[in-house]
């Protein structure tokens, strides 16, 4: 009876020992998929090295009719270039806004098809999602580089392997100044103008109706980076001005 005893309270110390050893492997698993500084495969930047001071506002999502056009207006009445991570249905939806940006001289990124978070998936699906959108990215003349932004900034296998295997940057971010909560646009603009440091990467979600504060933060935040000597590029030409 005591060695029965003995060997149940050693299956039971195994097992406990075994459950925490998966919970743990899982949250580590959840704070790399998380990251915005690593990935297991491939290159990840959110931001630069750098001793200019230079700055990459980066826009996610649509293009949408409630945000394309004003933010194009900001961007053009200040002459700064900037970067969009478009998603591939909202250039199915509306071609002829992401015409515009690309006409407009900007930047063009991709953001995937669908927005789904692209962890626990399949290398066929990463890859449908990521060439789905390049084909119409390319359709609207853009001929730049594509760099790609996971939905959410979730990554874990799949996706970064495929981005390595096809020589494609993960672009992240180091200021996101209006994803958590509802910001007003003077919380926006003085948040990222707090943050922003040379090399920095700017998130912002101006696409979108509910996103009205975001696209009155854009005009005040170029303009207080531009007075302490900032110059605003595209991320391609970030990623060009590293040391």
């Amino acid at each position: 009876m005591i060695m029965k005893s003995r060997r149940a309270r050693r299956w039971t110390i195994t097992a406990a020992t075994a459950l925490v050893v998966v919970i743990a492997g899982a949250y580590t698993l959840l704070q790399i998929a998380d990251s915005r500084t690593f990935q297991f495969f491939g290159t990840l930047v959110n931001r630069v090295e750098t001793g200019e001071k230079l700055v990459a506002l980066t826009f996610d999502d649509g293009p949408d009719p409630a945000g394309t056009e004003p933010v194009l207006d900001t961007l053009k009445t200040r002459q700064v270039p900037a970067t969009f991570f478009l998603i591939g249905r909202d250039i199915a939806a509306h071609p002829d806004l992401a015409k515009d940006i690309a006409a407009a001289g900007h930047e063009l990124g991709n953001h995937s098809f669908s927005h789904d978070r692209m962890i626990g998936v399949t290398p066929s699906w990463v890859a449908d999602e990521v060439e789905a959108t390049d084909a119409l990215i390319r359709a609207t003349g853009y001929t730049g580089d594509i760099h790609f932004r996971p939905p959410n900034g979730k990554k874990l296998f799949a996706l970064p392997r495929y981005l390595a295997s096809h020589g494609r940057t993960t672009i992240t971010w180091d200021v996101e100044p209006d994803s958590a909560g509802t910001p007003d646009a003077a919380t926006i603009a003085k948040t990222t103008v707090d943050q922003v440091r040379p090399g920095s990467i700017v998130l912002l979600h101006p696409m979108y109706a509910a996103r009205e504060p975001t696209r009155q933060a854009i005009g005040p935040i170029v303009d207080a980076l531009k007075q302490r000597g900032f110059r605003f590029v595209t991320v391609s030409q970030l990623l060009a001005a590293r040391r």
